[in-house]
């Protein structure tokens, strides 16, 4: 096998730097722009709209952290999403387990049906979606965001959690049994303990999907008191239409959480992503 030269590998390494600058360039550019704009006027966006302002102005911000509305759309895309999230971990950690500990007849076939829930576009099932809750009388409610979000959140985490299960030894089940534990037991005090950073992963995974969602509450949350922070960020954009600093900084604290938590989840979803290759 042929070595690289310094020479190469000084090549490679600054490629893949100048790769990874301009695509930390391209993601920040946005996140940056709506920062720095809500701190300025409309004229200095007019002006000058990439650069600092000057002066800065923090009545944008405090509009909006000042109104109820605001609060009150925060705390229903967290309650929402903390609900999607646990019910996808937990009803996909015990499928999962079946599935990935358990030989029985037709279960790659049941495992197939799940999966093929990835291919299915959410935008098809919208219409009939609505025609379901509307006659269960969850209209205007959490829970019909809340179960439609966790179906179809299930198919993914399913996928990533038995890959993970199926890695874990036999001999760890078999020492189980012969202290006594059974199936309940061994999944709850051994398998969720084990998996932990994959947990973990589909926890970050579903946790942001289900606070980036728009179209399900769009068309669920019909009441202005149940709307979720994506739905308050266009309806402020239409009522700011004219505000264009405004709405920047509604739309910056509205990302603003979630960026928070991605960063410090940021480790537990690679390490979670990358745990079920390297066990076994």
């Amino acid at each position: 096998m042929k070595v690289a030269s310094p020479r190469q590998r000084l090549l490679r390494n600054t490629w893949f730097y100048v790769a990874a600058f301009l695509t930390t360039a391209f993601v920040a550019t946005p996140i940056l722009f709506a920062l720095f704009g809500g701190f300025k006027d409309n004229q200095q966006l007019r002006d000058n709209a990439l650069g600092l302002p000057n002066p800065w102005n923090t009545e944008n911000y405090t509009d909006v952290l000042a109104a109820s509305t605001f609060w009150r759309q925060l705390a229903n895309s967290v309650g929402i999403a903390l609900a999607t999230t646990f019910i996808v971990v937990m009803a996909a950690a015990m499928v999962a387990f079946v599935f990935a500990r358990y030989a029985f007849r037709g279960r790659e076939v049941l495992f197939m049906l799940f999966a093929t829930g990835m291919m299915f576009p959410f935008a098809v099932a919208v219409l009939p979606l609505f025609v379901i809750l509307r006659t269960m009388g969850m209209l205007n409610s959490p829970l019909g965001v809340i179960l439609p979000q966790a179906a179809f959140g299930l198919p993914l985490t399913i996928i990533i959690l038995r890959s993970f299960f199926r890695a874990i030894p036999a001999e760890v089940e078999e020492a189980a049994v012969i202290d006594g534990a059974g199936p309940w037991r061994f999944f709850t005090t051994i398998m969720l303990p084990m998996a932990r950073p994959a947990l973990a992963t589909v926890s970050v995974l579903a946790l942001v999907n289900s606070w980036n969602s728009f179209l399900l509450p769009l068309v669920v949350l019909q009441e202005s008191q149940w709307w979720t922070l994506p739905i308050g960020a266009t309806r402020f954009s239409g009522q700011f239409s004219t505000d264009t600093a405004k709405v920047l900084a509604f739309v910056m604290l509205a990302m603003l959480p979630a960026l928070i938590f991605y960063a410090f989840a940021e480790r537990h979803l690679i390490s979670g992503l990358t745990a079920g290759s390297t066990k076994g």
